[in-house]
């Protein structure tokens, strides 16, 4: 098997990334930048040092081998079953990792009757979703911007193979949890919603449910203690933008949910 992916964070208890009580590993290293990063020590791939809340200097980032990784999951395995959870591979981007090694990971929570979900911004090869595709229950699928201009502009990618790879898992039948960013005075107008509902009839998109997530700030220190310029300067969405939103999408048939 090739390098081992690096992991900057394993979250036991998380009840937002999936239904129920999940343990979600986080994958270092993606593709694409989104200015509004709340995670910014997950965009490099290798380790690297990162100041913590007490001003010391620290490594981000491990390489855990399958079996240790699997140990780690497994171990709360009695709060998946109890509540319909189970494990979330998120990152950084897992789909842009060594391929080979998340399949296996899938593979063995499958067998092991552990749920998986996929946290994805579908910036990867096509053929990587192919593959693990029969281990997976759930994707949480990043759509960021249906205009493709705006998406390279903010992320530094256009979105056309985003949307590719999301037909694809459509048409695949796959389960598919559509989540969207939301940042004030950017894409949060009636007129942006109805052109994703658009693009989702035209294309025939099924997914079960939306979930809107509005921009927040919390990472903003992280970038100083990367040593970094922060990229988070974005107006946080009104309750009123985020309801009005809402609103369109539930007019379209769709379950919403804020947050996620």
């Amino acid at each position: 098997m090739k390098k081992k992916p690096t992991i900057f964070n394993i979250q036991k208890f998380s009840t937002h990334d999936g239904p129920g009580i999940r343990t979600t590993i986080f994958f270092k290293g993606c593709p694409i930048r989104c200015e509004w990063c709340h995670n910014p020590e997950s965009q490099v791939f290798a380790p690297e040092t990162m100041l913590n809340k007490y001003g010391k200097e620290e490594v981000i980032g491990k390489e855990y081998s399958l079996r240790e990784l699997v140990k780690k999951i497994q171990a709360d395995q009695i709060f998946y079953d109890q509540s319909g959870g189970g494990v979330t591979f998120s990152g950084g981007e897992v789909m842009a990792q060594n391929i080979e090694y998340v399949v296996k990971l899938a593979k063995e929570c499958h067998r092991l009757g552990i749920s998986v979900a996929i946290d994805t911004c579908g910036v990867a090869p096509t053929e990587n979703y192919t593959k693990v595709l029969p281990y997976v229950d759930l994707f949480l699928y990043d759509l960021k911007f249906i205009d493709s201009q705006l998406h390279y502009q903010l992320t530094g990618a256009g979105n056309e193979l985003v949307l590719a790879n999301l037909k694809y898992l459509s048409d695949q039948k796959a389960e598919i949890d559509l989540r969207l960013i939301l940042l004030g005075e950017v894409n949060t107008d009636e007129a942006t919603a109805e052109k994703i509902l658009g693009w989702l009839d035209e294309q025939k998109i099924h997914v079960s449910e939306i979930s809107l997530l509005p921009y927040h700030d919390f990472g903003r220190d992280k970038y100083k203690r990367l040593n970094r310029e922060c990229t988070q300067n974005f107006v946080k969405p009104t309750d009123e933008q985020v309801e009005s939103v809402q609103k369109v999408y539930e007019s379209a048939g769709y379950q919403v949910t804020i947050g996620g």
